[in-house]
């Protein structure tokens, strides 16, 4: 079986790298954990750690040099600053870029999302405050597109996962808008309990996002931003209502059932995809 490799960039403020490096372990990759700065001297030294030695590169979540001058700006400019053509190589080479909430932010600041015609580096889109002003902890319901070409999302019909944030309103024009729903750009919206978009409405929209939008990847598909946490769902008891659940399922008869959090089909897919494109290459 062909080892899939994932790096989880840490440093400066990120505190999400051991959830995700431990989610992409539990989908069968092999993940390592490097500072950002030791990505980039390396690079520059052309020793030690490539980027172009892995196929996943995960930009997670956290208050990347504490949010300041705006969420995930610094952390954009820097990797931008060092590491921008060779991001953008990787991306054109096959391989896959997330970026989770803090990451998310990134992304879309470096101009990796959405991407538009292969344009990289280009705004068009923001994540900025929630309209209520204020940080909000909670989970959220999601529709998944089925449309979209992201690789992340393939399978997947029902989808709950946690949200932290305090910049987590997806905010771009209504042309921008309509155009990412015309390129099925957009792969997550929030929803509410029939699995609808929520319309705008709070808590099951937390934020206040320009049509529900949570989460979005690039042309490709291979790039993809999402405000909720997947790597916080990786054990069922991360749920709030996973005794309720249990419960169900013992008085259903069920001897088993499934210890995997629902975050983690969204690594599992990542890593399927790239093992599926290594044996094509092959």
């Amino acid at each position: 079986m062909t080892q899939i490799k994932a790096l989880v960039l840490t440093g400066y403020g990120l505190n999400c790298d051991y959830e995700t490096d431990y989610s992409l372990r539990l989908a069968g990759a092999d993940s390592r954990r490097v500072h950002i700065n030791e990505l980039i001297n390396d690079t520059k030294r052309d020793v030690g750690i490539h980027l172009h030695d892995y196929q996943i590169l995960v930009f997670g979540g956290g208050f990347s040099w504490a949010d300041d001058h705006g969420a995930g700006v610094l952390m954009a400019a820097k990797m931008k600053r060092h590491l921008g053509d060779e991001l953008i190589d990787f991306v054109e080479k096959g391989n896959l870029i997330i970026g989770i909430c803090n990451g998310f932010q990134a992304l879309v600041n470096i101009g990796l999302l959405p991407g538009f015609g292969g344009k990289y580096g280009e705004r068009s889109v923001a994540v900025t405050y929630n309209d209520s002003g204020n940080f909000i902890d909670t989970w959220v319901r999601l529709k998944v597109n089925h449309d979209t070409s992201c690789p992340f999302s393939r399978g997947i019909s029902d989808l709950e996962l946690p949200v932290r944030h305090g910049e987590g309103k997806f905010y771009a024009s209504s042309e921008t808008i309509d155009r990412l729903f015309l390129n099925q750009q957009v792969v997550l919206q929030y929803a509410d309990g029939d699995g609808e978009p929520a319309e705008g409405a709070w808590p099951l929209n937390p934020n206040g996002s320009l049509a529900d939008i949570a989460g979005i990847c690039d042309g490709t598909g291979r790039v993809f931003g999402l405000m909720p946490h997947p790597e916080a769902f990786n054990h069922f008891t991360n749920h709030p209502d996973w005794t309720r659940t249990k419960e169900t399922l013992v008085r259903q008869g069920a001897a088993l059932f499934p210890e995997e959090g629902g975050g983690i089909r969204l690594f599992r897919n990542a890593v399927d995809y790239m093992r599926g494109q290594s044996a094509a290459r092959a």
